[in-house]
């Protein structure tokens, strides 16, 4: 019996194996063909883009570990999250409806295994079946981090305490390796006040590129929203020392017998409450770092070594326990303490309440908004009323015994319905204006007022008589007090208070070096890292800059040489219209290259090529001038056209009326139009002075555009001056005879003559060259209008030439 038994039991094993094996094939099979992404998002194979993200929100919602406390919420929010993942890539969801589920690190394309990828998925979404550990804790999950909370909580909140967070994903080898110091650092930094955070590089994508970290495991420091990277050894001393690192320096001051008196004096400078922190240890603790970073904005800590030989006075005269961590706060009183606390394991709890309590001075000073809205918060219940007692005042010695005394006051009249403050009338005039009714201060003044809206309404009542600090104001504001809260309608006055200037801010310069300074370190940084990922749009943005400015030098310094060589005519010009002449002129205006103005005298040499001869659609622009107004005229002629001299079809030119008097005469006789106009005989041209007039000249089409000078007055002090004045007078009286009668004009003439032969007079040659470059005053608009092609022409049947003229001068002399 028994050899049977034994017989049949060999022969029962395998089969019951091969049983088992079967079963769960066929189960796990089944599960991988389970899995489908379109129905754990609920869509269709043909939904679009929209409706599955759409889809996606809604389940994210529905299932988040945070909201959602059913036991299967975290793995069906894995599910939902793993679907979204597949088909909001377009290429992936094409793959996944070709051969099924891929993993996402196998390249798209290779289909040969897609039966075990299959296979090995079904274990990731369903893992449950044989009870495997996952791979992230599910401890782990309060410390995850969204974009939105990131933003809104974590990110203000690192202004305020370090934050250390870990960059993890799925499937990261790595990410298990550092996975018990991480934990054992947490445990450590967490208690002491350091906020953690854990950013999922899969399912924060949008977070991790805000962080920069493109790569799992990362280690990023956050303090004060900058973000630094971990590139030490995973080893919890040296996150520890990582964090202590990013905090900003002198948090915590030392303190010894040297010092001590002028760290606690420098309370009105600062405006702060002073705590001195006494320990056995030779170096700053990180909780005291931790806790001064906090409370940075309103405290001053200084750090006290009992065991150093040179602290024996302060610990004397303060009778501090050296076998205990001992905190001492002080506030305006340099000699004795307002709170103390004593305990062997200082907690960061402990430190924290016993700050918050001494936050401000007994009688703080008003420097910003932040703590007036801290010191005097704005009335929301009744039980809640708070009523600010404020003295105006100044910073002169003679104020002193006033603050003394009004501080003095605030001690003795300690209640939690009053705030006593002070401020400055020189620094907060806005303020101050606004509570006086514009009127100036001569002595202290007591305002008591209370907040009713955060735009700056306020209800307030001053004191009457000022502030001098005797015992008969103390009794008065202690009378006006007691009256207020009896009846809160006391306060009779209202007003709204402006925005209080902030004392504190640093200056401009400050800011910008402390920012370029954050911005060098994190570029050193980067370089020293090699994270080039972070750098490329920063070098990209410097290599850019620099070839435009190198490659602007470079063209400017070739095409120089090129643009002074003389271009080569053209072999045809096409005829042109007056308008196409005026409109080349107009589209081809273009601004000076040169600093300067090339002016040429129009002489018998250069009369027929500036003129006679100028191409077609050029024009030259003539200033008629003497020897005695030249210097003068030229340099207000070259100021006004300046502008104009990189048209290249514009020519610049002067014409010396002295050695070419009749040229003028003969050109306007040539023309009939502006003789109809004037009026002017032959003899009113001969003797006419055309100092300061302008011609622009068409030499091709033979037309003229003419600019009148502008009438500088006319002065008769220097009626009978010097040749120079009496050119001058005289052109003054010609512009002014244009608009009177002729008869008028010749009376002019003759009194002109008459005072060219008057003796000069010293000082006038100064007055003429003053008055002389008025004329041109308005040429820049008369140039618009030539450029605009708006100008009356004048048409003449030939240009006069130089030659005739000049004979024509000398045989008439």
């Amino acid at each position: 019996m028994t050899v049977r038994r034994s017989s049949r039991h060999p022969r029962t094993c395998p089969l019951l194996l091969a049983i088992f094996l079967l079963i769960l094939t066929e189960h796990l099979v089944r599960t991988a063909s389970e899995y489908d992404p379109y129905k754990i998002l609920g869509v269709s194979r043909s939904a679009s883009q929209a409706e599955i993200k759409k889809a996606y929100k809604n389940l994210a919602k529905e299932w988040h570990p945070d909201k959602n406390k059913d036991p299967n919420a975290e793995d069906m929010f894995i599910k939902v999250s793993k679907s979204y993942e597949i088909l909001s890539n377009e290429e992936r969801r094409s793959n996944f409806d070709r051969y099924g589920q891929m993993d996402e690190n196998q390249p798209f394309g290779q289909s040969q295994h897609h039966g075990f990828r299959s296979f090995h998925n079904s274990f990731y979404f369903d893992e449950s079946f044989f009870h495997f550990p996952r791979s992230r804790d599910f401890a782990d999950s309060k410390y995850l981090l969204h974009h939105a909370q990131f933003n809104s909580d974590v990110l203000p909140d690192s202004h305020k305490r370090p934050y250390l967070i870990k960059v993890t994903s799925e499937w990261c080898f790595a990410c298990i390796h550092i996975e018990p110091v991480w934990k054992e650092t947490v445990q450590e930094l967490e208690p002491l006040g350091v906020g953690i955070g854990i950013v999922d590089l899969g399912y924060e994508r949008r977070l991790a590129n805000q962080l920069g970290a493109h790569r799992a495991p990362s280690i990023i420091g956050l303090v004060n929203g900058r973000v630094t990277f971990f590139h030490q050894a995973v080893v919890r001393e040296h996150l520890r020392q990582f964090i202590e690192d990013l905090l900003p320096q002198r948090l915590v001051e030392k303190i010894t017998d040297n010092n001590y008196m002028a760290f606690l004096d420098n309370w009105h400078v600062e405006n702060k409450p002073s705590i001195l922190l006494f320990d056995q240890v030779p170096v700053i603790p990180l909780l005291y770092k931790l806790t001064a970073f906090a409370f940075r904005d309103y405290v001053r800590f200084g750090f006290v070594d009992q065991g150093d030989m040179h602290n024996t006075r302060l610990l004397r005269q303060f009778n501090v326990n050296t076998y205990a961590p001992t905190m001492l706060l002080f506030k305006e009183d340099t000699e004795k303490p307002v709170d103390i606390i004593q305990a062997r394991g200082m907690k960061r709890q402990i430190m924290d309440e016993f700050v918050s309590n001494n936050k401000f001075l007994q009688v703080p000073r008003l420097v910003n908004q932040q703590l007036f809205d801290e010191l005097c918060p704005v009335k929301q219940f009744h039980r809640r009323r708070k009523y600010c007692v404020l003295l105006i005042t100044g910073e002169d010695q003679a104020f002193l015994p006033g603050n003394k005394a009004f501080l003095d006051f605030a001690s003795t009249n300690r209640k939690e319905v009053l705030r006593f403050a002070y401020v400055y009338q020189r620094q907060q005039q806005p303020l101050c204006q606004a509570l006086l009714h514009n009127q100036a201060a001569l002595s202290p003044q007591v305002v008591i007022l209370e907040r009713r809206s955060q735009a700056g309404k306020v209800l307030y009542r001053s004191m009457s008589g000022g502030w001098n600090g005797s015992e008969e104001d103390k009794y008065r504001l202690h009378e006006q007090l007691e009256l207020l809260q009896k009846d809160p309608t006391y306060l009779s006055s209202d007003a709204t208070l402006p925005e209080l200037n902030n004392e504190m801010a640093p200056i401009f310069l400050i800011q910008w070096m402390n920012a370029a300074y954050d911005y060098i370190l994190q570029i050193y940084d980067d370089l020293l890292y090699s994270n080039w990922r972070e750098m490329m749009p920063i070098l990209s943005l410097i290599f850019s800059a620099l070839f435009i400015l190198f490659g602007t030098v470079i063209i400017q310094a070739f095409s120089e040489p090129g643009e002074s060589k003389p271009r080569a005519p053209k072999p045809k010009e096409q005829p042109q219209t007056e308008d196409d002449a005026s409109s080349r002129a107009s589209t081809s205006s273009r601004p000076p290259k040169k600093d300067f103005v090339e002016v040429t005298e129009l002489t018998d040499i250069t009369y027929t090529s500036n003129l006679v001869k100028l191409r077609p659609g050029h024009i030259n622009v003539v200033l008629v001038l003497t020897n005695a107004s030249k210097n003068a005229l030229l340099r207000k002629f070259a100021k006004e056209v300046f502008s104009f001299s990189g048209t290249q079809t514009l020519h610049f030119s002067f014409l010396n009326a002295d050695k070419h008097r009749h040229w003028m005469p003969s050109l306007l006789r040539s023309t009939s139009d502006i003789m109809q106009s004037e009026g002017h005989s032959d003899e009113d041209e001969e003797s006419s002075d055309y100092t300061g007039h302008v011609l622009a000249l068409n030499g091709h089409k033979k037309y003229f555009c003419l600019f009148r000078p502008v009438f500088t007055g006319d002065d008769p002090s220097d009626a009978s001056s010097s040749s120079e004045t009496s050119f001058s007078s005289d052109s003054r009286r010609k512009s002014r005879s244009r608009s009177r009668s002729s008869s008028h004009s010749r009376s002019r003439s003759h009194s002109r003559e008459d005072g060219a032969a008057a003796a000069p007079r010293r000082g006038s040659s100064r007055a003429t060259s003053i008055e002389v470059h008025h004329k041109l005053d308005r040429l820049g608009l008369w140039m618009e209008r030539l450029m605009e092609g708006t100008l009356p022409r004048l048409q003449i049947p030939a240009w006069p030439s130089l030659g005739e003229a000049a004979n024509n001068s000398s045989s008439e002399s």
